[in-house]
């Protein structure tokens, strides 16, 4: 792709990310979600894969049908309150209906049919950027207006996305649908908090940020898209792929590494509140996310490819890709833990 091009398609995308997080009227942030979506339009299509174009056009309709219920029940909630400013939500039906369209934007489950689909479509740092950048515009409305949403219906959300991201994920072999599962499991471990502590989903949703770019990273300088192909890493670099097990396990919220820390803080908040039921099936729903993410170590670190390969492995090839983006990025998605009270006391 041309750079100017890029340098523009990248500079949207900032732009319209901004634009909602400045806004506190419901017409300016639609207009940063549509700014949003059509700058990753050509990204997502530039390789001309049928495959890519199609997960676009999917991903093209669900957005604009997300954006066209915002816009819906803005005007009607304006029409019922007399103002376009979000910390006024007073018509139940018009903020049921934008929660859901926000929902339908970030993946949360029954609205995640698109996520697997359109992800596996893309290359990897494309997947990259819709898995972590394209959730945060979403997400500052989400939690701009989280007090005005039902807390029955915030509950039963993160309830079904955390169990679906956990039982999609069990049976997958393409690496970027199980990452796709991931990321609708993780979307339901920052909304089951958002009624009782915000600070502990914005919490969450950094740890993600930064888990999720260390693992598609690490999958990008390997040239791994499936399972099968994770076998052949460790006579490639060994320490890269100690490394991307290490990532994975702290995806799937084992201690000591830095992804039990959102799922600790959001257990122990739950349980505070007098929610110890929905903390036990949050537990074991994150139980299950492991149990895929040991599927993946078990191919890295416990698996030899054959020793004879139909054709040239792509990671046998010298990579020019730059890595000190990935080095960061695994460091902080391995060894956060231990100051958990420094980062809770910043966002507190």
């Amino acid at each position: 792709m041309n750079p100017y091009v890029l340098t523009t398609l990248l500079s949207s995308l900032g732009l319209g990310t901004t634009l909602t997080f400045a806004s506190s009227h419901w017409l300016l942030a639609w207009m940063g979600l549509e700014i949003n979506t059509l700058a990753i339009i050509p990204l997502m299509a530039q390789h001309h894969h049928p495959r890519a174009v199609e997960a676009t056009t999917k991903y093209f309709l669900i957005q604009a049908t997300a954006a066209a219920v915002i816009l819906f029940a803005g005007t009607a909630n304006a029409w019922a309150t007399g103002e376009w400013n979000m910390t006024n939500m007073s018509d139940p039906i018009a903020t049921t209906m934008i929660l859901a369209a926000l929902s339908l934007k970030v993946g949360l489950a029954p609205m995640h049919f698109w996520m697997p689909e359109v992800l596996q479509g893309l290359d990897l740092l494309t997947g990259l950027v819709l898995s972590t950048w394209q959730k945060l515009a979403p997400f500052a409305l989400i939690i701009q207006t989280s007090q005005a949403f039902d807390p029955l219906l915030l509950t039963t959300l993160g309830l079904t996305s955390t169990l679906v991201g956990g039982w999609g994920g069990l049976n997958q072999t393409q690496l970027r649908k199980v990452l796709a599962y991931s990321s609708i499991a993780h979307m339901g471990w920052m909304v089951i908090i958002l009624q009782h502590a915000p600070h502990l989903t914005f919490l969450a949703l950094l740890m993600y940020i930064l888990m999720t770019s260390a693992a598609f990273l690490t999958l990008n300088l390997s040239y791994a898209t499936k399972i099968g192909t994770l076998a052949t890493t460790w006579s490639k670099g060994p320490l890269l792929t100690a490394t991307t097990a290490l990532v994975f396990l702290s995806l799937g919220g084992l201690p000591p590494l830095t992804g039990f820390m959102p799922k600790w803080l959001i257990l122990q908040e739950l349980a505070k509140q007098g929610l110890p039921f929905t903390a036990t099936i949050m537990a074991l729903a994150a139980l299950i996310s492991l149990y895929f993410y040991l599927r993946l170590c078990y191919s890295m670190t416990l698996t030899i490819s054959p020793n004879t390969a139909a054709s040239t492995t792509p990671w046998r090839t010298q990579t020019t890709q730059v890595s000190a983006p990935l080095a960061l990025f695994t460091v902080m998605a391995l060894s956060l833990l231990p100051i958990t009270p420094a980062i809770t006391a910043l966002l507190i």
